[in-house]
This record gives structure tokens, C-alpha cells and sequence, in this order.
């Protein structure tokens, strides 16, 4: 069959950035013009869609494409019927509430009868209601964080992240609302054939994903600590132990997640441990 997949993508940004880079990792190579808005992949049967993000919803509910990579806050603030295949991992940030930093805030009641600021009308005026709290929503596209400055809002509703622009704008975080990061969605009406291409597309995906803040390490030690060390590593399964031409001594193998591994390195020299290799890994497939 001469089906392809049609997987839309944000055309420019971090998530576009991050969601480009997964595709690569997973072995699929393509070429991106800036002046294109598609482009095919020459080793698997998926076209690219570049769009806005805010359309991507609304592209893959009308199976204009079959998959998106789209933030989880604008799947909520747009509402539209689609599944959510997997959860990406990257991308994250919070859809939060903020106030000037001199604004006595005590709880949502606080800003009630006041106006608000954002982007996403639809995900606040949902935690709004939610709160039994009637306030003023001012809809803006972009640069929330300057409404309190010239008075259009007592708050604001926006994406954050490191909450340095809040900072900057001399604002402060005071409710989240939505933990967001990148979502894989399908249309609900995908036929078998594409199915199974979404299957074999998902499966690279979750292979790159175990690898992320997964280490390989080696390290050698002493037979006589060998079964020490191994109570110490959580491992995929359990480590490889292969002899050394020195005399009772033995190469260890694992896989380890990275904090895990910096939480018993110190565990592990005093158990015996010795020339510990730590190695980046770039798929898990199990």
C-alpha cells in the first residue's frame, strides 16, 4: 500500500525544535526547508505538516493529519476530539496564575470582580468556575506579562517555565492550573494499515524515550564484591559480570538511571568499585 502517515508539527519554536530532534532519534530522515511547509521522509512512509501550533487540534480532528505534536495546554484550551497516543516527556512547563509581586494575594478569592490576562480564556475560565470565582477575562495573543503594567489586569494567566520573565516583570507565581508537555495525538478514525504504522513509529519512540537519563556503566572490581555491587544496581536486568585477566577481578555492566546512579556512585566505591565508566545511551528495546 502507498499510504503515509501525515504527522503535524509546530513550524517553528522549542516544541518544533524538540519534536524534530525525537524524529531524528527514532531513524528517520527527512530534509526541512524554512520555506516548505511539508516535507517526506526518505526511510519511512510519514509526510511532516509544519503548521501553528494552535491549528494542530483542529488539522488532526478533521484527519487532515492523522498524528500531531502538540503542548498539552493547547490540546485543553482547544478542546477538540482526538486521542492522546503517548506522553513525550519533553516540552514541559505549567499554565500558571500571577499577580504583581506587592499584590496582596491570599487565595483564587482574591481575585475575584478583578481582570485577568491570557492567552488560554477556555482552560481559566474552566478553573474559574471551578473556584466559584466571577472575574474579568482579557483574551490576548501575546506578551501576557505586561498587562499588569499598563493596567489592563490585576493578573495574569500564562506559560511558565523557569519563571524568570515573571521575575522580570516583577510578577509572582501564585496558582497553577495545567502541568503541560508534549503530547503525541491521533485522529480517532485511523485505519488498520495506518495503525499499524503509528505501532511501528510508537515503538521507535518509547525505545529513545527509555534511554533518556539512562546511563551505561562498566566498573571494575573484585570477585569478592561482586554480589555487594550488584544489590547496589538497578539495572534493566541484572548486570553483566565478565572476568578481567587480573586475577580475581571482574568487569561489571549496567544500565542505570542517571540520578539513580549519582545517589550509590559513593556506595558503590566503598563496596569495591573501581574505574567506573559512565556512557551515554542513545535506544532501549526491549
Amino acid at each position: 500500500m502507498s499510504e503515509t502517515l501525515r504527522l503535524a508539527i509546530q513550524k517553528s519554536g522549542r516544541l518544533s525544535e524538540d519534536s524534530l530532534n525525537l524524529i531524528k532519534e527514532c531513524g528517520i530522515d527527512f530534509n526541512k526547508s524554512d520555506n516548505k511547509l511539508t516535507s517526506k521522509a526518505f526511510n519511512f512512509p510519514i509526510e511532516f505538516l509544519f503548521l501553528r501550533d494552535d491549528d494542530i487540534p483542529g488539522y488532526v480532528s478533521d484527519a487532515v493529519a492523522d498524528l500531531g505534536i502538540v503542548g498539552e495546554n493547547v490540546l485543553a484550551e482547544k478542546g477538540k476530539e482526538v486521542d492522546v497516543v503517548e506522553k513525550l516527556g519533553f516540552s514541559k512547563c505549567r499554565l500558571s496564575i500571577a499577580v504583581p509581586k506587592d499584590y496582596q494575594y491570599d487565595s483564587i478569592q482574591s481575585l475575584a470582580g478583578k481582570n485577568i490576562a491570557t492567552s488560554y480564556p477556555k482552560i481559566l475560565g474552566e478553573f474559574l468556575a471551578k473556584n466559584n470565582v466571577q472575574a474579568e477575562i482579557h483574551e490576548i495573543s501575546g506578551s501576557v506579562e505586561i498587562a499588569p503594567n499598563i493596567g489592563l489586569a490585576e493578573g495574569i494567566c500564562d506559560l511558565v517555565s523557569s519563571g524568570s520573565t515573571l521575575i522580570s516583570n516583577g510578577l509572582k507565581e501564585v496558582e497553577t492550573i495545567l502541568q503541560s508537555q508534549a503530547l503525541l495525538i491521533s485522529n480517532k478514525n485511523i485505519s488498520a494499515y495506518k495503525k499499524d504504522l503509528i505501532a511501528q513509529l510508537l515503538f521507535r519512540i518509547k525505545s529513545v524515550q527509555r534511554a533518556k537519563n539512562t546511563k551505561y556503566i562498566l566498573l571494575n572490581a573484585p570477585k569478592t564484591s561482586v554480589d555487594k555491587i550488584i544489590a547496589l544496581l538497578p539495572g534493566v536486568k541484572s548486570p553483566t559480570v565478565m572476568p578481567l585477566s587480573e586475577e580475581g577481578w571482574v568487569s561489571l555492566h549496567s544500565v542505570v538511571k542517571e540520578n539513580e546512579f549519582w545517589g550509590i556512585v559513593e556506595k558503590l566505591k566503598a563496596a569495591g568499585a573501581e574505574g567506573i565508566l559512565v556512557m551515554p545511551i542513545e535506544k532501549i528495546v526491549i
